[in-house]
């Protein structure tokens, strides 16, 4: 069931203000405390995906590593302890988030309460995308239901479609605290930037249903366009509290996937190495964002070709150590104090790319798309980064807007094919539910494993084995969930 009390017992981290329960009472503790709290924990929660960078063709194996054999044959169960990491990740942060919505009612600050509807919106659509059925309307009501009931994706979809519209609300007609500007630690008390924030989500709900019977998000859309549209060049959505390089306190990706205090790879990054899939596509086109989405490997076994990867699910390579191979780039792991993402611009620019492409926002196809492109490599931190775009766009057939098509299916699926090497290590969930809606990147990134089971990625996340022991009833009433098979409502 829901963990109602993650976020009490389990953050280990300066953020942290419930660390001594007998210190102070929960009832004793304001919005504005928890807030920065929350945010955090709902950053952390999202930079945490080493699996699923691995099924997307981003990351592979340091070559010393042994395999994980749920992982490489896509075998998985229950028990895989991924599933269980972003389920408890995301509702502890959205138990947070539920306590600054009720707390910022009583006290006044509604501001922050708008944050904490936008936030999650932000992180219920992500389960719903990954798990299908989720515990929402009766979650983080502890008293009265103990044991959660799940609902339905495509109704909690809707629903989350209201809470924006109740967050834009308040942004548009409720004062913003004198103490927004520090304790909001991702737009300082900007309301017009949450506003934004909240269009993007909402156009990401939208995206996402393309494929639906019937779908209609006309309503929807004016809504975005009447509120002054999606996060653009340089808005990303992101969190910092105080980062700094001190046991603790290093950014949530930096410290999964950059270097510890003392300069070392950290236990989850270890054995991770660039994924020769999307390796070849980059070296193929010249793209200079191979540099910044990979690190040169330490000790290149041929100097003139330092960026080197693996092949996911080859076994292990005793010819080569991890300095041989090519480690998470500086573009997305630069430094301890860097601001952790939610949703970065260009997840958003592309978002608005595909809208456009189809009609439903206005705007220049070419133009939104080119952008999108641009700012891929201006997050990153590729050096002239305009320039170095323009060039590749003009002398690449797979970024060239001249091959993208005639056809709106074309079209689309030209953009998520760039959209796809952009989200390389930023938001591999993103990829991967572009990859159930439109087929991109075919052929799929699969693991090369002689035990790997099916033929395609796995569609779905199983729900942990923990449901299954103190919310049976409920999680039993989802049915068999396959892999492979058990679509969520919006795949078709």
């Amino acid at each position: 069931m829901v963990p109602a009390v993650l976020s009490i017992n389990c953050k280990k981290s300066f953020f942290d203000i419930n660390q001594n329960p007998n210190q102070v009472t929960a009832d004793k503790i304001s919005s504005e405390l928890i807030l920065p709290s929350a945010l955090h924990l709902a950053g952390a929660a999202t930079a945490n995906f080493r699996f699923l960078n691995r099924w997307m063709g981003y990351w592979s194996y340091n070559p010393t590593f042994n395999l994980e054999p749920e992982e490489v044959t896509y075998n998985v169960t229950t028990t895989f302890p991924e599933f269980a990491a972003m389920w408890n990740g995301y509702y502890d942060a959205l138990f947070d988030l539920h306590n600054v919505e009720e707390k910022a009612a009583g006290e006044n600050v509604p501001f922050y309460a708008g944050i904490a509807k936008v936030m999650k919106a932000r992180l219920f659509q992500d389960l719903v995308d990954a798990f299908g059925n989720v515990p929402y309307s009766e979650a983080f009501h502890t008293k009265e239901f103990a044991t959660p009931k799940y609902d339905k994706g495509d109704v909690i979809y809707k629903d989350l479609l209201v809470v924006l519209d109740s967050a834009i609300n308040i942004f548009k007609n409720k004062p913003v605290p004198s103490r927004a500007s520090t304790v909001d630690i991702m737009y300082q008390g900007n309301e017009e930037l949450w506003i934004r924030f909240a269009n993007t989500i909402r156009l990401r709900c939208l995206i996402r249903q393309t494929q639906v019977s019937g779908f209609n998000p006309t309503t929807e859309l004016a809504k975005i366009t009447a509120n002054g549209g999606v996060l653009m060049s340089g808005e990303t959505a992101d969190v910092n509290p105080g980062y700094d390089n001190a046991v603790g306190k290093q950014n949530p990706f930096y410290a999964n996937f950059g270097f510890t205090v003392t300069g070392t790879e950290p236990s989850r990054g270890a054995n991770v190495r660039a994924n020769n899939y999307l390796l070849n596509i980059l070296k193929n086109s010249n793209d200079l964002r191979v540099s910044r989405i990979y690190r040169p490997a330490a000790i290149p076994v041929n100097p003139l070709n330092p960026f080197v990867g693996t092949t996911y699910g080859a076994p292990p390579d005793a010819s080569l150590s991890g300095s041989n191979v090519s480690y998470v780039g500086a573009g997305l792991s630069a430094n301890s104090g860097q601001s952790q993402w939610l949703t970065t611009s260009v997840e958003s620019m592309f978002l608005f790319a595909e809208a456009v492409v189809r009609g439903w926002l206005p705007g220049d196809e070419q133009t939104a798309y080119e952008n999108a492109v641009r700012e891929s490599f201006i997050w990153l931190g590729v050096p002239s980064a305009v320039s170095a775009a323009n060039s590749y766009m003009a002398n690449n057939s797979i970024a060239s807007w001249s091959n993208a098509g005639t056809t709106v299916d074309a079209k689309v699926k030209f953009v998520a094919f760039q959209k796809y090497i952009a989200m390389a290590g930023m938001n591999p969930l993103e990829a991967w539910n572009d990859y159930k809606r439109l087929g991109v990147p075919a052929p799929p990134p699969l693991s090369v494993h002689p035990g790997r089971v099916g033929t395609d990625l796995p569609i779905r996340f199983l729900y942990p084995s923990a449901e299954y022991a103190v919310n049976s009833a409920n999680v039993l009433a989802q049915g068999s969930i396959n892999q492979f098979t058990s679509k969520v409502f919006w795949d078709f």
